[in-house]
């Protein structure tokens, strides 16, 4: 069976993907890479855009390609609760076609109880998936945690596991990856490279093994993300050598 590959917008950059025309206008540049599917990001529609999800789905229909959508929120609020946005959020990915929707952990705690996000996502037919992200709550230590509580009765759809982001958090990526890969449903595929102040995205080219290491403890059989930078001239090529790069590996 072919491995699924997902583009993840903002892996051209925010400026580009204005320049270009906004989202949309990356559609034909992915689908003629030969990638499965796209992750729309919200932070990269404008207010307009949000108003017109529908003719963005045609648009991906079009391209054949299948859609994931991504937000740049948490699930959880700082106070513990359930981010009231969620009913608003899954509206958009419906009207977007979307197979699933991504959060952020945020502010997880041991004493909520699972059967209240699982009431909440009964009758949805976006898939939630939780993703490790690069703030404190990002922490290994706090993914385990609700994974083991949250994820054993399949109260969401598992885990978005970013392979970059726990650099900078100060976490060991195949650490991350042996102890939660169970829960793995779709993956990041990011490298980074230290920086004075922290870490910076590159290219997979551009980086050590370590994504090889990591990516080769993780599920096989779930969809593969390209999010590092895809950059040059050509963008069709870029994009197609790691479409390639990443349904061989």
């Amino acid at each position: 069976m072919k491995r699924e590959i997902i583009v993840v917008t903002a892996a051209y950059g925010q400026q580009q993907v204005a320049s270009l025309g906004g989202q949309q206008a990356l559609l034909p540049i992915i689908a003629a890479a030969g990638a499965d599917g796209v992750e729309i990001r919200r932070e990269l529609l404008t207010a307009h855009e949000l108003t017109a999800l529908p003719e963005l789905a045609a648009a991906i229909n079009t391209a054949r390609l299948v859609a994931f959508y991504s937000v740049p929120e948490a699930l959880f609020m700082e106070d513990g609760s359930l981010n009231p946005r969620l009913d608003q959020h899954f509206a958009e990915a419906e009207q977007l076609n979307a197979q699933l929707i991504k959060y952020a952990l945020g502010h997880y705690q041991p004493t909520f109880e699972c059967q209240q996000l699982r009431s909440k996502l009964a009758g949805k037919k976006v898939h939630l998936v939780v993703e490790n992200d690069q703030t404190a709550c990002g922490k290994l230590t706090n993914l385990d945690r609700f994974f083991h509580a949250c994820g054993e009765s399949r109260t969401c759809n598992g885990m978005t596991f970013d392979m970059g982001n726990w650099l900078w958090v100060g976490d060991q990526p195949p650490e991350a990856a042996r102890r939660l890969s169970r829960y793995v449903s779709y993956i990041h595929v990011k490298a980074a490279v230290p920086e004075s102040d922290g870490w910076r995205a590159v290219a997979l080219d551009e980086a050590d093994n370590l994504w090889r290491e990591t990516l080769a403890l993780l599920p096989a059989d779930v969809p593969r993300a390209i999010e590092f930078p895809l950059e040059g001239p050509d963008l069709v090529a870029v994009t197609r050598h790691y479409v390639d790069l990443l349904r061989e590996e």
